[in-house]
């Protein structure tokens, strides 16, 4: 059930991500209103795949992946967009993905 959540997290962060992405290309970068309509349609999944999470919990769901789009952001920037980031950065994101396991996968009582 973890490995199925977290494999959801990561599809969830490339659909988001990515989909931010292709709007900031074809608005900010000028390449074209083709670019920031998949980057929509790509939103849009995001916003499916989250449903998809074994957690019932809206606000659980989004905090936790609120911590994946920050670490997934610095990742996607570094491989695409030529973007380094700093040790703070990182330190940042590695806080971000502890704070994720805290909220996702601590026991709990029913």
């Amino acid at each position: 059930m973890v490995w199925r959540s977290i494999l959801l997290f990561v599809v969830a962060a490339v659909a988001e991500i990515g989909g931010a992405w292709l709007v900031w290309q074809g608005v900010r970068e000028h390449r074209g209103w083709l670019w920031a309509g998949l980057g929509v349609i790509a939103l849009g999944v995001y916003g499916f795949v989250a449903t998809m999470q074994p957690d019932a919990h809206f606000g659980r769901i989004l905090a936790a992946y609120g911590g994946v789009f920050v670490a997934g952001s610095l990742l996607w920037g570094t491989a695409l967009d030529g973007f380094r980031p700093d040790r703070w950065d990182v330190i940042g994101a590695v806080i971000c993905i502890i704070g994720v396991a805290v909220i996702m996968y601590a026991p709990r009582d029913a």
